[in-house]
């Protein structure tokens, strides 16, 4: 646990070895944890309403803002912890908190308890993936960092699939109790207890990894977080129009996912159980694969001398997304809108190791994990924030109708994907401009 830092790859050029691989495979199963935790309300929207007798527009409050919330607002702190701070144990308090919190919002009685238990999935949630690119941007070089970091993110679709499937299955089995002291729990709540707990081991496995030296840091005190916000103004439309354009593109990916079983079970008439295995299925297929092509591609077109390699992928991947995600949402059957979404799903996740790429590059070392964090705060609350309750927005007040939950997915995507898309081609200048800048 008190091991010294170690440099995995001391030379900026040189390739990073299969301990940083290791690394990245642990903080894979660490971030597959946190979206099984994070997503597993996707499948209980009937019962959970049914228990509490809440509304659409409610439920998105517990999936995304309450989540989202405290997830964007403390990840600024910890993220100025990140950048001077043990990040193994940052990462596993965070770990342990958001696995408790999670197994505590199976004992929820009521809407305002469950909104709370959410917060603090939230809450640990924000110490992971701040600490976890500072790391992996430490372990290995700019060349490999697109596919190191897609490597990483694409646990968000892992995790994302398995919660959507191992829910399905689960919530088939799980049965009413009745517990000395608890008192009486539904199926639903024994399901949040049930995938809740596991994380802690995850906990446990990553402070056993080593914490990397920390690349080109210059001489002298960490940061401020006034010197942080100069240091972005100083580079304003670089970071503005990269940070806004993913952060619009957060709100297409997750006011559709939040929503997508649902869809299949209102507009379709599928139980949990049967939407559960090919969604959970195309997720992880269709996600991995996607965040893996777009970390490949912009590798290589970086490696070709493409300086905005990492904004290319988003555009290219909003030019996939937006026109079969609508379509998904209006197909007239299951089948033909499953292979739409999946084709979505793809493309949705192309962008996410390259977008954070694209900022460790034009970031000094010792700022980059409350950079991150403010990356974070932005994508999480327009994203998960937002993008649900924007889409039950449109069902509950604009077509007063929860049959209409397709025309409002398709309505969402529609407005968002295309402004995304113009402030990302617009970033391209000037992200050239402050690369050429940086000074490290």
């Amino acid at each position: 646990m008190a091991e010294q830092p170690t440099n995995a790859a001391s030379q900026q050029g040189s390739d990073a070895g299969p301990y940083a691989w290791y690394v990245v495979a642990v903080l894979i199963v660490a971030y597959t944890f946190s979206f099984i935790d994070r997503q597993i309300l996707t499948l209980m929207v009937g019962p959970i309403r049914q228990t509490l007798q809440i509304s659409d527009f409610q439920l998105s409050l517990l999936h995304g803002f309450a989540f989202a919330l405290f997830y964007s607002v403390l990840g600024i702190p910890i993220g100025r912890l990140v950048d001077s701070r043990k990040r193994t144990t940052i990462i596993a308090i965070g770990i342990t908190v958001w696995s408790v919190m999670t197994a505590l919002c199976g004992l929820s009685r009521s809407f305002m308890q469950l909104f709370l238990a959410r917060i603090g999935v939230g809450i640990g949630e924000a110490a992971l993936s701040p600490g976890a690119y500072s790391m992996i941007s430490d372990y290995f070089p700019p060349h490999q960092r697109p596919r190191a970091l897609s490597l990483y993110i694409s646990a968000a679709y892992v995790g994302g699939g398995i919660a959507t499937m191992a829910g399905g299955a689960l919530i088939g089995l799980m049965t009413p109790l009745d517990i000395p002291i608890l008192g009486h729990i539904e199926a639903w709540q024994s399901l949040f207890i049930a995938v809740g707990l596991p994380g802690v081991l995850a906990a446990f496995w990553v402070l056993t990894l080593r914490e990397p030296e920390r690349r080109d840091v210059k001489a002298g005190a960490q940061p401020s977080f006034p010197e942080v916000l100069a240091h972005l103004a100083g580079h304003g439309r670089a970071y503005g129009l990269l940070i806004v354009g993913y952060a619009l593109s957060g709100i297409m990916w997750n006011g559709a996912i939040a929503w997508i079983p649902t869809l299949f079970i209102r507009h379709f008439g599928w139980t949990a159980g049967q939407v559960s295995l090919p969604y959970g299925l195309i997720t992880i297929a269709s996600g991995t694969s996607g965040i893996i092509t777009g970390g490949w591609i912009a590798t290589r077109l970086r490696l070709h001398g493409r300086l905005d390699a990492n904004i290319l992928i988003g555009i290219l991947a909003i030019v996939i997304a937006m026109p079969s995600g609508i379509a998904a949402c209006l197909a007239g059957s299951a089948g033909l809108a499953l292979t739409l979404f999946a084709v979505f799903l793809f493309g949705c996740a192309m962008p996410w190791g390259s977008a954070v790429a694209a900022l460790q590059e034009i970031t000094p070392n010792q700022m980059r994990g409350q950079v991150s964090a403010i990356y974070l705060f932005c994508l999480s609350l327009f994203g998960m924030g937002f993008g649900p309750t924007i889409v039950a927005a449109f069902t509950d007040h604009v077509f007063a109708n929860d049959a209409a939950l397709p025309q409002s997915m398709a309505l969402t995507i529609g407005l968002t994907a295309p402004l995304a898309a113009i402030l990302l081609l617009l970033a391209r200048a000037p992200y050239r401009k402050a690369l050429s800048r940086i000074d490290f």
